[in-house]
């Protein structure tokens, strides 16, 4: 008898999950942004002046209409030069460039809201250039089996007075994007990840893995897109 994996029980419930941010379908428009090699916009000064960036992003948004631009899972980026927490030059080893979760880029104080049911599992302020900054992980108990989500780069008052154990309902506003000052130096923007097994993390957890481990990193951070349901409204 085979076991049934998480991804068929989010595929199963997918009916039941409350938003994440809020979209409204037919009214807000989602846009698709590209942070690969292949997006020669994306270079040099403009990566490393997180002013310049943050312009960048807006005037995506404002140029295409929309509310929201997305992606991120799966891509192999460029933008993760512009940090050391994501490069190993010093010791020659290779620097992570691979997503794992989906970004979600949109206005600071933007609402985060649980998909379901929830216990606050671990949260910190990972504060280094290009990191999370604010991170939340939760709890979620589906179909028989535990799972995680995490939520980073958001506002810092998104952890005060929080506490490990406390229960969010679904649907319930937890957290809110951060400004750059909060969220790891980074445009505005929620960082969403499904992990099946944190393998002991607290507070945070790989976002950006080598190429090389890939596979082994993906097997155990699905596509958000089963919780999301997002990426069906791309524009």
């Amino acid at each position: 008898m085979s076991l049934v994996t998480i991804e068929e029980i989010l595929e199963n419930y997918r009916a039941q999950f409350a938003p994440v941010v809020p979209f409204q379908p037919g009214y807000d428009r989602l846009v698709q942004l590209d942070f690969t090699v292949t997006n020669t916009e994306l270079r040099g000064e403009m990566l490393n002046d997180t002013g310049k960036f943050c312009d960048y992003i807006n005037q995506k948004l404002i140029r295409a209409g929309a509310k929201y631009g997305i992606g991120g899972y799966n891509e192999h980026r460029a933008v993760y030069s512009r940090s050391p927490v994501f490069d190993a030059e010093k010791t020659g080893e290779e620097p992570r460039r691979l997503h794992l979760g989906t970004d979600i880029w949109g206005n600071a104080g933007t609402a985060v809201m649980a998909p379901l049911d929830s216990v606050v599992h671990s949260f910190a302020f990972n504060d280094h250039f290009g990191d999370y900054g604010t991170t939340i992980i939760l709890s979620h108990m589906l179909g028989g089996i535990n799972f995680y989500t995490l939520y980073g780069h958001l506002g810092l008052d998104s952890i005060r007075d929080l506490q490990e154990g406390k229960p969010i309902q679904k649907g319930e506003v937890f957290a809110n994007f951060g400004i750059p000052e909060e969220n790891g130096h980074w445009p505005p923007h929620l960082h969403f990840q499904v992990i099946k097994d944190l393998q002991g993390w607290k507070g945070d957890y790989p976002g950006v893995c080598k190429f090389t481990e890939r596979e082994t990193y993906l097997q155990n951070c699905p596509d958000p897109d089963l919780l999301l349901q997002l990426n069906q409204y791309i524009g």
